[in-house]
């Protein structure tokens, strides 16, 4: 088992985090705690069901919960670039790091339930 800050999957949900982060921070206060705080919830969320899959003895239930994190993330980076609360470009950076962590997790969700050689 390596150290889940080594993995790939990892750097790619904390850059999202920070990512996040810094786009909350930013926002209108009227948004900032709704969306900003919920977005930044869910990144961190992420960030721990990755540690907690990587110690897992049953993986897949930790890989699944993820990436319906990543979807309601996905929701609401959507939600805050359709109202002009992140630029379109920062919407781009976000999704492609949530794009990213979800085709990883998925990719460990298969490799998880494939018999051991």
């Amino acid at each position: 088992m390596a150290l889940h800050t080594h993995l790939p999957i990892y750097k790619v949900a904390y850059d999202l985090l920070v990512v996040i982060t810094r786009l909350a921070k930013n926002m209108p206060r009227d948004f900032k705690k709704s969306i900003g705080e919920r977005l930044r919830d869910e990144c961190l969320e992420i960030v721990v069901l990755i540690f907690r899959a990587n110690v897992a003895q049953d993986k897949g239930k930790h890989l699944v919960i993820l990436l319906e994190r990543l979807q309601v993330a996905e929701l609401l980076l959507r939600l805050s670039k359709d109202m002009h609360l992140i630029s379109v470009e920062q919407y781009a950076v976000a999704i492609g790091l949530t794009d990213s962590a979800g085709k990883q997790a998925n990719g460990w969700r298969r490799s998880s339930r494939s018999p051991a050689s």
